[in-house]
């Protein structure tokens, strides 16, 4: 009796003392703050503030939970950008709301990596199950807007037959498309009137619009990112 008494006291104590460290860490938690859209990646600030690359107000870690498919402070779908599709409409993002976005910013007279890039993205289109690819829409934004008119885009997504309605190719301003390549933590630069210098990434957001994955890299093993995917759908 006497043991299970200790070890009933035992538990107890483990309980309050888990309860106790639940309770600092949610309160820590609550101190911190971060970029609603992650441009700096995953760095926290000990008070409010602005963010310094896109200059939304950082917002509280606990304000981070929320349900599958609901808009929080780090949704892409708070921006207020507005983009040209490849069927010359103007949307904002807000309307690929509800599906998990695969996205990818190129441009489309690139020779070197952005080819690889649709590689990638059409290799991970591949492996997403048919039962889930109702889900997912796959999305190319333009780094040239200049070049890339929704004329262009419209005869790019026919050159690589993802002329469908799950693949989306946007472009946008200068400004824009700047703003938005912070939020994807994607480099670019013009280093010739035909050529861009940029990084090559490829980023998973939820139906919420919240960055959930990326990968980084050409021709890399994506069956984390594709596995990301269907976790999300799922």
């Amino acid at each position: 009796m006497k043991k299970i008494l200790n070890t009933g006291l035992l538990c107890l104590m483990l309980i309050n003392l888990i309860a106790c460290n639940t309770k600092n860490s949610d309160k820590t938690t609550a101190e911190k703050y971060q970029c609603p859209m992650h441009c700096e990646g995953g760095k926290t600030y000990d008070q409010p503030g602005t963010c310094s690359v896109c200059k939304m107000e950082l917002q509280p870690l606990a304000l981070n939970n929320k349900k599958k498919g609901e808009i929080s402070e780090l949704s892409i779908y708070n921006l207020p950008s507005k983009w040209t599709n490849q069927n010359n409409e103007e949307i904002q993002l807000k309307a690929l709301q509800g599906d998990v976005l695969v996205m990818v910013m190129i441009y489309t007279s690139c020779q070197t990596a952005c080819p690889r890039l649709v590689a990638d993205m059409r290799g991970i289109e591949e492996q997403i199950p048919a039962d889930k690819k109702d889900n997912v829409t796959l999305v190319f934004v333009s780094i040239d807007p200049q070049t890339d008119t929704p004329q262009r885009l419209k005869e790019f997504a026919k050159e690589n037959q993802m002329d469908t309605e799950k693949w989306v190719f946007l472009r946008g301003s200068e400004e824009d498309t700047r703003e938005f390549s912070a939020v994807l933590a994607v480099s670019y630069k013009k280093i010739s009137p035909m050529d861009f210098s940029h990084s090559n990434i490829i980023s998973v957001f939820d139906q919420g619009g919240e960055l959930a994955y990326q990968q980084e890299g050409l021709g890399i093993n994506n069956e984390e990112t594709v596995s990301k995917i269907i976790e999300l759908v799922n």
